[in-house]
């Protein structure tokens, strides 16, 4: 009789050794791991604050994915804002500074968010947001978690690839003429050229940094030379590019393109030069406003952004795949975009890319003050 009493009392720790959290020593019974009575509580509080609003990269595709599937997941309203980084950042930091709480989080590329909200003191750490393991857990993104931010605290890296962001009208070029950059220097295409404004933070100023770190000034300045196009709005760009009013587009990516891909129209990416191309996130930045008005909400939106479902929808609209190990992305090599977890090594990813808080500062900068003297 003793033993079995004996036995009656250690049975409840024995069950929490095999256990774990998930079982309460005192009844000897199964309760809920931490992670789930948390993710529970703001579910149910998110609920009761009813939206959360978010500044999301400027694609219809990706507002009505995000939007409708979203709220019909969780019953919770996405406010979102299409918007290019520049704008919209501006538009947080004064209202923050104004103590106006309007935005939960931005998404998006990041010179514009390390040279224009990392200053501002709006961001706070996005790690403590992370609540399912799906999410929170390194090994289910291929390079664990990347941060852009020196602190590593403030700006989250979803996304990882290799972009086409050299395009052409397959009316007026041939792939096989452009196999290099030095290419771009040919007579031929004097006046022919449009690019993606270096000045400003984007895409133009990825890929012209990018030519500046392996080419060097001269070359940016011979290729200045070729009388180039200079256009702010990527999908004017793009669509000069596919109606043939230039023949040779630098800087504008899937995104802008697939309109114009889609309506059968004459524009292809150039197959990667004998260079290279950078590495790069895209618009696939996670940061959360200090002081959102709607946490709860926000952190539901947040563990759903980086999961399975979310991830598919901002992979497939932007043409920016996650670095999400149980998300396909191969599909993406059709588009001339090659995802980092399909083909790259993280030492090759790091070296080549120009995206992170370092690199904007070292060799971001450096070219678009060259630009600006360049085309001012």
């Amino acid at each position: 009789m003793a033993e079995k009493g004996i036995i009656k009392k250690i049975l409840p720790f024995f069950l929490l050794a095999v256990l774990g959290s998930e079982t309460d020593p005192a009844l000897g019974q199964a309760t809920k791991p931490a992670w789930q009575t948390e993710w529970n509580r703001v579910l149910e509080a998110g609920k009761k604050e009813g939206r959360v609003v978010a500044a999301i990269p400027p694609s219809p595709e990706l507002r009505k994915g995000l939007e409708e599937t979203f709220t019909k997941r969780f019953g919770i309203v996405l406010e979102s804002v299409p918007a290019r980084g520049g704008a919209v950042i501006r538009r947080i930091v004064e209202e923050s500074k104004a103590g106006v709480r309007y935005f939960d989080l931005h998404i998006g590329g990041t010179e514009s968010i390390v040279k224009g909200l990392l200053p501002e003191n709006v961001l706070e750490p996005v790690e403590p947001w992370l609540i399912l393991p799906e999410v929170r857990e390194a090994k289910n993104w291929w390079g664990g978690h990347i941060w852009i931010d020196n602190a590593k605290h403030f700006i989250y890296g979803f996304s990882a690839y290799q972009t086409a962001s050299l395009w052409y009208n397959s009316d007026l070029v041939k792939a096989e003429e452009v196999r290099s950059f030095d290419d771009l220097l040919d007579a031929r295409w004097k006046g022919k050229i449009g690019l993606s404004d270096p000045r400003t933070p984007g895409s133009g100023a990825s890929i012209w940094a990018y030519m500046m770190l392996i080419k060097g000034e001269e070359y940016l300045k011979r290729l200045a030379g070729q009388k180039l196009f200079l256009a702010r709005d990527l999908r004017l760009l793009a669509e000069n590019l596919a109606k043939g009013r230039v023949s040779i587009a630098l800087g504008i990516g899937y995104s802008e393109s697939l309109p114009f891909i889609k309506a059968a129209l004459p524009l292809s990416a150039f197959p990667t030069p004998k260079e290279g191309l950078y590495t790069t996130g895209g618009y696939g930045h996670l940061t959360i406003i200090k002081n959102a008005p709607h946490p709860n909400a926000g952190k539901v939106f947040v563990n759903w952004l980086l999961g399975k479902e979310a991830q598919e929808i901002f992979s497939k609209a932007m043409g920016a795949p996650t670095r999400r190990l149980d998300v396909d992305t191969k599909w993406s090599k059709e588009f001339g975009v090659l995802a980092a977890k399909d083909g790259l090594t993280l030492e090759q990813f790091y070296r080549m890319e120009n995206q992170s808080e370092e690199r904007i500062y070292k060799v971001r900068d450096p070219a678009a003050l060259l630009a600006r003297k360049l085309f001012d």
